[in-house]
């Protein structure tokens, strides 16, 4: 009998990386998430239903660690887990093939404040002092794409260089791949690139012959191709499955290559749209992870609720939405505001960024360039960060906050549903906790939106999860 490969997942969230790990036949023995918001949805979903909130944090969130570890999730700091050795030990003993997880990003991103005295560049450290206690065959680790850039201002190498080196010397020694893996080359439909380490213990490593590049290596280089070419998808890489239009016709069609995921095939239900031959595909994806939820379809959607705006906000989406249809520069919005420039000039360039009329010889607000200059005017906005999300092409990578996102047909922003779609979450897994919060709260909670934009997609987990379970059944003579 197959013997089941066995996984821990550290600063685990919601579950993204869990239920994707799951799929890929992993079986999860332990996760940890010191915040109370996405362990709920965590719970809720991949361990039992939570029926009286309330209740489950009497008495399960106040419970002792060691009754949290027993059951499957230890909602605390990692750092107060590793405070309790006999635990750490005691689940060693039992035999952890996979240890997964996604240090906090804000002190690696580039949008936040570089700074590497940051107490959140410290997580990762800890995980690895987990790592070596616990002696898995292979590791996981996640993180943000800025995480990658040197502190040079600091005069400091960048945590994921240091994490490459911490990891190669742990215990007996890793063999480490770096990977950018972009989540629209896995069947996601989100343009979400990622970093990667990849460990697998020396000895399986030598057994299989498994060498690394040393170099980061980057799923778009992929040709989606099943073997693995010398020079090309190191072997700790899973194999691009998802390509554009027009790399496909470069590459020829093949039955393992597929076009890249749209919005429209994420929402195609919501949109009322009538199911396409590609959106059904990926229906049929989520609800194979349907399965492996706790809690089952019920007759309305979850975390759909529409969010209100005001009747000049609704304008403004529907300009944004306009501008994405029609190539208009979105920032034309932010020319009104410009009081270095005379009003002459500030009209000219809005001038200039009227369109050629479209096949319908324009409609709305451009019917002609006086009403386009009209509206630029009124719907003026400093704020350039929002956009229209696109029909037919992935959404832009998912984020902690749905305001900068703006719905494809409606003037408003995506629910959490719709995001949770884009991060290809199955419908069942319901997102617990507040919705979302005011900006003095973001450092202490971790509303619904969040959780989402945090979360590891569970289809860019599957395929990585298939692909090392593959490995490791191989190094223990499976076929």
């Amino acid at each position: 009998m197959t013997k089941t490969f066995k996984y821990v997942d550290l600063f685990s969230g919601c579950g993204g990386l869990s239920l994707g790990l799951r799929a890929a036949g992993f079986k999860e023995r332990l996760a940890v998430e010191k915040s109370e918001m996405p362990a709920e949805t965590y719970y809720h979903n991949l361990i039992k239903p939570i029926d009286d909130v309330d209740e489950w944090k009497r008495e399960y969130v106040g419970a002792d660690l060691s009754g949290q570890v027993e059951k499957g999730l230890v909602v605390s700091e990692l750092g107060k887990l590793l405070e309790r050795d006999d635990l750490v030990k005691n689940i060693a003993a039992e035999g952890i093939d996979l240890v997964a997880g996604g240090p906090p990003c804000q002190g690696f991103s580039m949008a936040g404040r570089r700074n590497p005295d940051d107490i959140r560049n410290q997580l990762p450290w800890q995980f690895l002092e987990f790592v070596e206690t616990v002696k898995p065959k292979v590791v996981i680790i996640e993180n943000v794409s800025g995480m990658k850039s040197d502190f040079a201002k600091h005069g400091k190498r960048s945590p994921f260089a240091e994490l490459q080196d911490a990891l190669r010397e742990i215990g007996s020694g890793y063999v480490v791949q770096p990977l950018l893996l972009n989540a629209r080359h896995f069947g996601v439909p989100q343009n979400r690139p990622r970093l990667f380490l990849i460990g697998i213990v020396q000895d399986i490593a030598s057994k299989l012959g498994i060498t690394v590049s040393g170099a980061l290596w980057s799923s778009a280089d992929d040709d989606g191709r099943i073997i693995a070419t010398e020079g090309g998808r190191p072997r700790l890489a899973p194999r691009r499955t998802h390509f554009t239009g027009a790399e496909l016709q470069k590459l020829g069609q093949d039955a393992d290559r597929q076009q890249e995921r749209s919005v429209r095939e994420a929402l195609y239900d919501i949109l009322d749209a009538k199911p396409s031959e590609r959106s059904g595909a990926y229906q049929a994806q989520l609800a194979e992870l349907d399965q492996l939820v706790t809690r089952k379809k019920t007759n309305s959607l979850k975390n759909h609720n529409k969010r209100r705006h005001s009747e000049k906000v609704k304008r403004r989406f529907s300009f944004y939405q306009m501008a994405a249809e029609r190539g208009i520069n979105k920032l034309v919005l932010g020319i009104p505001l410009r009081k270095e420039i005379s009003r002459d000039a500030r009209n000219s360039a809005i001038h200039a960024s009227y369109p050629a009329p479209g096949p319908d010889g324009g409609n709305g607000f451009l019917e002609d360039i006086d009403i386009f200059v009209q509206h630029v005017h009124e719907l003026a906005t400093k704020k350039h960060s929002q956009r229209a999300l696109r029909l037919h092409e992935p959404s832009p990578t998912v984020v902690s906050l749905p305001d900068d996102f703006v719905h494809p047909v409606e003037p408003r922003v995506p629910t959490v549903r719709e995001l949770a779609r884009f991060q290809s979450f199955p419908d069942t897994f319901e997102f617990r906790a507040k919705e979302t919060t005011g900006a003095y709260r973001r450092r202490v909670e971790v509303p619904q939106y969040t959780q989402v934009g945090n979360a590891v997609p569970p289809l860019l987990a599957k395929a990585l999860g298939t692909h090392l379970h593959a490995i490791l059944a191989e190094a223990r003579g499976e076929e």
